[in-house]
């Protein structure tokens, strides 16, 4: 099998103190930028010099050229799935992921499996083996979901996640009144500091719920069900939510009501700051319009 060169560093004309070669890649790498990462192209003996394979424990001296390595990599089995492509160029892609299923994990039909059946391998130098997912979604939520086709992109990326620049914001139907139609949400979850905003844009009578809310949502942290959990402790929570809601609230069938609208980062390789939004799906007009109409016929009566 051919190997892929990823990179190739070379260390100065002049070395006037001592540095490893595994701090020197870590602060020279465009693509290598943690430790962990790094570490594993080490012991997978994919960094070489002068045909040497290196452990990084070595001392750096001038002009050597250090030579880093893709990682062999077999694509996935493709699960034929039709998905919508919202964006995509060499680098990165944005698609909408369908509700009820996962991103990824050990199972065939999952979002990151079905890549390649709708978007297309970068050519570029750093282009990754197959497409993948830089965050996650949970699998009963919709909505854009951002896609890494470069190295350089899922680097980039993955850095603005972890600096919490990428602003995402979501649209859900939830059970009730919300006191103010802003506001925030501070409940520490996982007991951490956990921030969550939102902006109610329609409320209509239930005879199910009393109330519905069509209400946008912005997660300014990353925890784990964060806006399902957050809603939920407000006393809102998300309609057809098996989880964290209501006995009663969950339809048959329906899902989720909460999906992923809008997603604003900068771009990888240009640095201009890209923003994507879709409409939220048409089963949420078609619960608040049928709840209306239920409404109307009876009253508010049960």
């Amino acid at each position: 099998m051919v190997k892929t060169i990823l990179e190739q560093i070379k260390t100065p004309s002049e070395v006037d103190h001592k540095i490893r070669i595994f701090d020197f890649v870590l602060t020279n790498s465009k693509y290598m930028t943690s430790r962990n990462g790094l570490k594993k192209a080490f012991k997978a003996q994919r960094v070489i010099c002068k045909n040497q394979i290196l452990n990084g424990a070595e001392w750096i001296t001038a002009d050597q050229e250090i030579v880093i390595y893709a990682e062999d990599a077999k694509p996935p089995k493709v699960f034929e799935l039709k998905l919508e492509v919202i964006f995509e160029d060499e680098d990165l892609a944005v698609i909408y992921k369908p509700s009820g299923i996962p991103v990824s994990g050990n199972q065939f039909k999952t979002i990151e499996n079905a890549l390649l059946f709708n978007i297309s391998q970068s050519t570029l130098a750093d282009a990754m083996p197959w497409p993948k997912p830089c965050h996650r979604l949970d699998a009963p939520t919709s909505g854009l979901l951002l896609i890494a086709k470069t190295r350089l992109a899922r680097v980039k990326l993955g850095q603005q996640f972890e600096d919490k620049t990428i602003k995402k914001k979501y649209h859900a139907v939830a059970m009730g009144t919300f006191e103010k139609k802003k506001g925030e949400i501070n409940f520490e979850l996982e007991g951490k500091p956990c921030h969550s905003s939102y902006s109610v844009n329609k409320e209509i009578p239930s005879l199910r719920s009393e109330t519905l809310t069509l209400v946008e949502l912005e997660p300014h942290t990353g925890r784990t069900h964060q806006l399902r959990k957050h809603l939920a402790m407000l006393g809102h929570p998300i309609v057809g939510d098996k989880e964290y809601g209501e006995e009663g609230n969950t339809l048959k069938g329906k899902g989720l009501f909460l999906s992923s609208t809008f997603i604003s980062f900068i771009h990888p390789r240009n640095k201009k700051r890209k923003e994507l939004t879709t409409k939220y799906p048409s089963k949420f007009d078609s619960l608040l319009e049928r709840e209306i109409k239920m409404w109307e016929k009876y009253k508010g009566k049960k």
